[in-house]
């Protein structure tokens, strides 16, 4: 748009978004692209909405930088935040990197999270969980046997909730394997099954127990939140 003052022209035509260096088109003046955004900032605002652990590729990706700036970026935050001893860090789960609370503050959270309400996952649904990590992928049957009472109903929660998942069948039975997820890597802090602390010495051999876990062990009508009634 142009005018006229004091008897001549002038131009008030407002610069073009995309003619300005680092902005956005479209954008609202003044506004950065991502690109040109300081880089730690930026991921700590992405990693503080994600609801998994996010690749350095895909932060790259999305923050228009080198995975190595990203990388090394997202250590040198976890090391500024273990520094500082936050009540938070940043660590690498699951092949992907999120925010966790430090586990020195533990009680606090769990003071919180539980105020009034039980526990997410009850002790049979734990140690099934722990027969599933140490001995997968292992079936049904099998898992049974090691804890000593059918556990038809908690496997099923566990399902539910995506902490194991179906892997195939065993050659010789038929029976469903089962193994764990991604997701129960993320919710254990671990990076891999590797680093499950050293358990598994203390569990009794499968086939101690093969004669007490025939393939086809009846299933019971449970409830979710537990065991079936042969479990006590």
């Amino acid at each position: 748009m142009s005018g006229v003052a004091d008897g001549g022209a002038y131009d008030v035509t407002e610069p073009r978004t995309e003619d300005v260096p680092g902005e956005r088109p479209g954008a609202p003046a003044g506004t950065l692209g991502v690109a040109e955004l300081e880089l730690k900032p930026a991921l700590e605002a992405v990693l503080m909405v994600v609801d998994e652990p996010a690749t350095e590729e895909h932060l790259a990706r999305v923050l228009e930088r080198p995975r190595r700036a990203v990388a090394l970026a997202l250590r040198e935050l976890s090391d500024d935040y273990a520094r500082q001893g936050r009540g938070f860090d940043l660590r690498l789960v699951a092949g992907g990197w999120r925010f966790y609370s430090r586990a020195e503050y533990a009680d606090a959270v769990e003071s919180f999270v539980l105020d009034g309400q039980q526990a997410r996952l009850t002790q049979a649904a734990l140690e099934t969980l722990a027969v599933v990590a140490y001995r997968q992928p292992v079936s049904r049957s099998r898992v049974s046997a090691v804890r000593g009472v059918n556990c038809d109903g908690v496997m099923r929660t566990l399902l539910q909730r995506g902490l194991v998942e179906e892997a195939g069948m065993e050659p010789e039975t038929g029976a469903i394997l089962y193994r764990t997820t991604n997701y129960f890597l993320e919710r254990m802090g671990l990076r891999g099954l590797d680093e499950l602390p050293e358990l598994a010495p203390f569990l009794p051999e499968a086939d101690a127990v093969e004669g007490d876990s025939p393939e086809g062990i009846p299933s019971f009508d449970v409830d979710d939140s537990g065991d079936s009634q042969t479990d006590h």
